[in-house]
């Protein structure tokens, strides 16, 4: 019973040291673009325009941040933009979105990217509708 002891006291320690020396998961290892900046205009009553600054860390021809899209908290899709190509010579990178109808009632949206292999999620930004 004593060697048992003695085993469990030493696997213990070693069980919970091994649990908590835990790389910390780098930027090539990211899932999703982020949603880092995100500026919005009112066009027209229902209408806005969308400049939004995506951080994508892993943009390369392979692999690259291909949209974002401005959502209501329901997840309705009020408006998509496509990206076409990658942007790893330009990070974080703007692209705007104009002319986004959005009901009178809805005060805020939200606003995600999404990575061409994994889709969307990461980062996103809650933004309130100006004159709303």
């Amino acid at each position: 019973m004593n060697n048992l002891r003695r085993a469990l006291a030493l696997l213990v320690p070693a069980t919970l040291l091994a649990a908590t020396v835990v790389p910390p998961s780098s930027a090539a290892e990211q899932r999703y673009p982020d949603v880092v900046a995100v500026k919005v205009r009112a066009r027209a009553p229902d209408r806005f325009d969308f400049d939004v600054t995506v951080s994508s860390p892993y943009d390369t021809e392979q692999r690259y941040a291909d949209a974002f899209r401005v959502t209501g908290k329901d997840g309705k899709v009020y408006g998509e933009r496509i990206l076409l190509h990658d942007h790893a010579d330009e990070q974080p990178f703007t692209r705007d979105l104009y002319g986004v109808t959005i009901p009178a009632g809805v005060k805020s949206v939200t606003v995600q990217a999404r990575d061409q292999k994994y889709g969307y999620g990461g980062k996103a930004m809650e933004v309130f509708l100006p004159k709303r």
